[in-house]
């Protein structure tokens, strides 16, 4: 592979703000698996926001990428795996195994879709030091349609349009815009473009924490849940504490320190393949890293912060808001949360969800 841009590349990044800023474009922020793709005839590298290759694990996308890129590009994008029920990360995290006949089924039944938002180089120019808005219009002319599985993500410079992405796309499964200013170039590992966000809050119940790596006597995350009638489902955690704070709250919550036997995320309750918190469980990410947790009697109730949910759990690792010690914790329930407008995904993109590789 000879190019102009050689991998490893890290991704421009974004920096998080309120609203949407003015006199940007605007894009709609995927929630995949950030990607640079590198292409130089047959030889396809598909980079990760570490730089680490993930080429393996999407042999249908290489497939794809050969139809349907110029022979000699590299182009900035986002690896998601649509559905009729919106982007499904979920499907897309069970992508990263080790097993290559693994990957192959999974190839097949969960395809992969390469969304392309930006264009670093193009036959023999490094396109990194041009404007923003010539590597768009050049991103847009070189792909044309894309194809099956290959897309150029909707831009506008509106910003009601953008405003109203940001309300409308979060049903398709999409967790907000982006803004890239028109006149800037391409910086790796730099945020020079701004992301926002959906930001909402719940109450949920504390209801077991996880020691910190430091010792035995720091929390390091506190596991949280909702009722569902009169089962409390595992929704997510929270963990980003000064190590004061761990310090204290490991102190104050040993009084509601508990046993398995008759918490509602007993060890029977994971033999009937409900989704908690499991006794010795393994991160799928960290093979060495323990998921178990200490059960605390489900009386204290938090309140949080969260951009939006997947299923029945949020999406990303919540953050602390405040204590609500006037809730009780069987008014935490799934009925609090605000439900996004629904929104298909060929709305967005045509094309995008129900369809082939080939």
């Amino acid at each position: 592979m000879k190019l102009p841009v050689m991998p490893p590349v890290a991704p421009m990044l974004a920096k998080a703000v309120p609203s949407i800023p003015p006199g940007m474009s605007y894009e709609p922020k995927w929630d995949g698996f950030r990607s640079i793709c590198f292409r130089d005839g047959d030889d396809v590298e598909l980079g990760s926001r570490n730089e680490r290759p993930m080429t393996r694990y999407f042999p249908e996308l290489v497939e794809a990428i050969k139809k349907r890129l110029p022979p000699r590009c590299v182009v900035d994008g986002e690896i998601v795996i649509p559905s009729d029920r919106g982007l499904d990360f979920e499907a897309l995290q069970q992508r990263i195994h080790p097993a290559a006949s693994r990957v192959a089924l999974l190839a097949d039944s969960t395809p992969a879709s390469f969304i392309a938002f930006d264009l670093l180089a193009l036959d023999e120019s490094d396109l990194t030091g041009r404007p923003f808005a010539d590597r768009r219009a050049t991103l847009v002319e070189a792909l044309g349609e894309g194809g099956r599985a290959v897309h150029v993500t909707p831009a506008t410079t509106d910003l009601a349009t953008a405003q109203q992405w940001f309300t409308e796309f979060e049903g398709a499964g999409l967790d907000g815009v982006v803004a890239k200013p028109l006149d800037g170039t391409y910086q790796p590992d730099k945020r020079t473009m701004f992301k926002i966000k959906h930001e909402r809050t719940a109450d949920c119940v504390v209801a077991g924490y996880r020691l910190h790596k430091s010792g035995p006597d720091a929390i390091g995350s506190l596991l949280l849940g909702l009722y569902r009638d009169d089962t409390l489902v595992s929704v997510g955690v929270i963990g980003a504490f000064p190590m004061a704070t761990r310090k204290e709250l490991f102190t104050e919550l040993q009084p509601l320190v508990t046993e398995f036997e008759g918490h509602p995320w007993d060890w029977a309750a994971h033999q009937a393949g409900e989704r908690t918190p499991r006794k010795g469980e393994g991160s799928r990410w960290n093979s060495g890293k323990d998921l178990s947790f200490v059960p605390l009697r489900p009386e204290l109730v938090v309140e949080v912060r969260y951009d939006h949910m997947e299923g029945e759990r949020f999406r990303h690792t919540a953050q602390f808001n405040r204590w609500r010690p006037d809730r009780e914790p069987r008014s935490c329930t799934y009925g609090q949360l605000e439900v996004p407008l629904t929104f298909a995904l060929d709305d967005i993109v045509p094309g995008l969800s129900g369809r082939s590789t080939q």
